[in-house]
């Protein structure tokens, strides 16, 4: 019987499959409309507090790809959201319209002695974002209202807004939870913003509790009973807002409200970087007005609002992220060298991203010849035993707990030591580093002594820690004989503790990221001795700088 169960339940599936695409393929509209909201959801993350600069940037960015409304703030919030408004009246934007959030007016207070919705007024925009309430649930215990009043709430709210001349996209705060709970009185909600004159009828799943199969019902349900453009605005909480928005579209929905990395309220929001891609590659949907061309700004933007925001990049973010199109295991790495859709499911430089080929323990001839390739240009037949003897160095290294992903510098070190290619710049005699403290707060000392050709120098430095001061000294010394090194700055620097069981004598693996303004590269040591290891990163990196300008072979990671 549970056998004959599982089969009815998955031939019912695929039936009521078969019917949602068929259905899908009436209701996916050509276009849809993107609204970003970044400047406003994204602000409210916990942890984000963007400046007043840094939101011109983005929103510079989203014009530049062409979304078509930029949902810059709440002017009745902050008065640094006004000043966003003002920044952006004077500069001017070429493709996105500037829409203004607001909510309904209060309870007990007269449209046009609300302050929320005069400050959209005053702050000069053609067009307002206006949330209310949908589910009664929310109107009763949190508004502490009728429903009949509520509904005269969101009409009021939208007819004022209206006969200042400002168009009103109407988001339905909740309405996925207020559908389930009371569809009559949800759907009556956005009969009165219809009614009053909203321009576009927003679903918004706030809770972000729904899951894929009940928006694209319920979307499809609202088709039907309204006639203004409906649009779907996703949170994250379990997990689907992205799906949850690609279902909306199957359903008719023909607005989308995102954020930049998804960024937003607890767990966030339906990530621009993702639905934007999926709509245009995947459903032939078109979304911004800088065509598939604008696609190509997505990691640029991406990585600018990371920058911007404080959060650590997301290195798995699909579409995006780093490691978005990186390829480690060997089978891997053989099959996407002979063709790339083997395991690649889009191109990733149609979304401004670069394949990662990843060398490690777990890496196979084919990985090796792809990298030497990428990363120096190096041609090598893989049956070579230089090949083989490299492979089996990596392997080593894998058991000594170096880990080599991120390294190119490193790598490309042994690649270099392997195949005869490397001449010694310089070497390291003695070393000693010394932290302590004074009056004027901790101090850190490092020495160096070090032979460059037939001269051998000793130089010292003072730092804010003793990784710093030892940099200071190595610099000094070598660049005397190399003065180009005074471009190489190292611009990150991180640690990781391996072992399970950490302690302060713990193995260590240390990365060290460097820059000389064009390209960027990244080393690695590992060591039970933090500083031993910092060292020896720091000694990778500005030799591998001097190696690959002596070969003219830099390949810079992006």
């Amino acid at each position: 019987m549970a056998v004959l169960s599982l089969t009815f339940k998955l031939i019912w599936g695929l039936r009521a499959w078969q019917v949602f695409h068929k259905s899908a393929l009436k209701t996916l509209p050509r276009e849809v409309e993107i609204l970003d909201a970044t400047l406003r959801e994204g602000q409210q993350c916990r942890g984000v507090n963007f400046t007043l600069d840094a939101r011109i940037r983005i929103a510079r960015e989203l014009d530049e790809l062409g979304v078509h409304f930029i949902e810059a703030g709440w002017p009745a919030a902050s008065p640094k959201d006004r000043e966003v408004f003002e920044r952006l009246s004077e500069i001017g934007l070429k493709n996105s319209g500037v829409a203004a959030f607001t909510m309904t007016r209060r309870r007990e207070v007269p449209v046009e002695k609300d302050p929320s919705l005069n400050e959209v007024i005053q702050c000069g925009v053609n067009i307002a974002v206006v949330v209310g309430k949908s589910w009664s649930l929310h109107v009763r215990e949190v508004l502490k209202t009728t429903l009949e009043d509520n509904l005269n709430i969101v009409a009021d709210s939208i007819q004022y807004l209206r006969d200042h001349g400002i168009e009103v996209i109407f988001d339905a705060e909740h309405f996925f939870d207020g559908y389930k709970e009371d569809p009559d009185y949800a759907l009556s909600v956005l009969k009165a913003a219809e009614d009053a004159g909203a321009r576009t009828l927003v679903l918004a799943d706030t809770n972000g509790g729904c899951l894929p199969h009940e928006v694209a019902e319920i979307v499809a349900e609202v088709r039907k009973r309204v006639g203004r453009p409906i649009g779907i605005h996703a949170h994250n909480d379990s997990g689907n807002a992205v799906a949850n928005t690609l279902m909306a579209v199957l359903s008719g929905a023909t607005h989308v409200q995102v954020t930049v990395n998804g960024i937003g309220e607890r767990a966030g929001n339906a990530d621009l970087c993702q639905v934007i891609p999926n709509l245009e590659l995947k459903l032939g949907v078109r979304t911004v007005k800088s065509g598939l061309e604008g696609l190509r700004k997505l990691t640029k933007l991406s990585n600018l609002v990371y920058e911007l925001s404080g959060i650590p990049r997301n290195r798995y973010q699909p579409y995006v992220g780093e490691y978005a199109f990186a390829h480690k295991a060997g089978l891997h790495i053989d099959a996407i060298m002979k063709n790339r859709r083997a395991y690649e499911h889009v191109d990733p430089e149609l979304v401004g991203n670069r394949r990662l080929l990843t060398v490690s323990d777990l890496s196979g001839r084919s990985a090796l010849i792809a990298s030497l390739s990428d990363l120096l240009g190096i041609e090598l037949d893989k049956r070579s035993d230089e090949l083989s003897k490299m492979l089996e160095e990596v392997k080593q290294l894998g058991l000594r707990e170096v880990s080599l992903d991120d390294a190119t510098g490193t790598i490309s070190l042994l690649f270099l030591k392997r195949f005869g290619k490397y001449e010694p710049k310089f070497e390291i005699l003695e070393w000693a580093s010394l932290a302590g403290g004074g009056r004027d707060g901790p101090k850190a000392y490092g020495l160096v002594k070090v032979r460059i050709g037939d001269k051998v120098r000793v130089e010292g430095g003072e730092g804010v820690g003793p990784v710093h001061a030892i940099d200071i000294a190595l610099r000094k010394a070598l660049e005397q004989e190399y003065p180009e090194l005074g471009r190489v700055k190292l611009i990150d620097y991180w640690v990781i503790l391996p072992e399970a069981e950490r302690d302060t004598a713990s193995l260590v693996r240390v990365f060290v990221k460097f820059t000389n303004g064009s390209e960027t590269w990244t080393t690695t040591a590992t060591s039970t001795n933090i500083i031993e290891a910092s060292f020896d990163a720091l000694i990778q990196g500005l030799d591998y700088y001097l190696q690959v300008k002596r070969l003219k072979l830099v390949r810079p990671e992006k």
